[in-house]
């Protein structure tokens, strides 16, 4: 055999472990995802219960924001992406009592929901929109780490602070 295919039998196998690990990383996040918390109810459960729950509050408008909002999420893991906000938006309007889904809940739900970096296309799409984010500034402050983890009281704190 040559070396050039030796060289090749060796990227290949390279390749194919990488590729192997990547969707090992994936599917193990599903799989932590899915198991109980304390409360009996996984992540995925919770996720679906608020969904489920709210559904009936979305309106054709905020449908459409929403799309909007995670149009840049890559096709592939749009889906996921949608869920994970939709029910934190859902959780942020039954925690307010709200009757229907709201703008700015959609906002203050995509903030509590994704990650820092992606901030700054939520920024740019208000501006362009005309949307004021002077009123979301605290839940920009808020890295989602620290957010995520009590958010619940973080909220009621910022609540009871207006």
């Amino acid at each position: 055999m040559s070396v050039i295919g030796d060289y090749f039998i060796i990227l290949w196998g390279f390749l194919l472990i990488g590729l192997m690990a990547i969707g090992g990383y994936f599917m193990f996040r599903k799989f932590l995802k899915q198991l109980p918390k304390e409360d009996g109810k996984s992540d995925m459960d919770w996720e679906k219960h608020y969904i489920d729950k709210t559904r009936h509050m979305w309106g054709e408008e905020e449908k459409n924001f929403l799309e909007e909002l995670v149009s840049p999420v890559p096709e592939l893991f749009r889906d996921v992406a949608r869920q994970k906000i939709a029910s934190k938006i859902g959780e942020v309007a039954i925690e307010k009592g709200s009757k229907t889904i709201t703008q700015e809940t959609i906002i203050e739900g995509y903030i509590i929901a994704t990650p820092k970096r992606d901030h700054k296309f939520l920024r740019k799409k208000l501006k362009q929109k005309n949307i004021d984010v002077s009123p979301y500034e605290p839940f920009f402050k808020m890295s989602r780490e620290n957010y995520a983890e009590n958010w619940e009281s973080n909220y009621q704190k910022q609540k009871n602070t207006k």
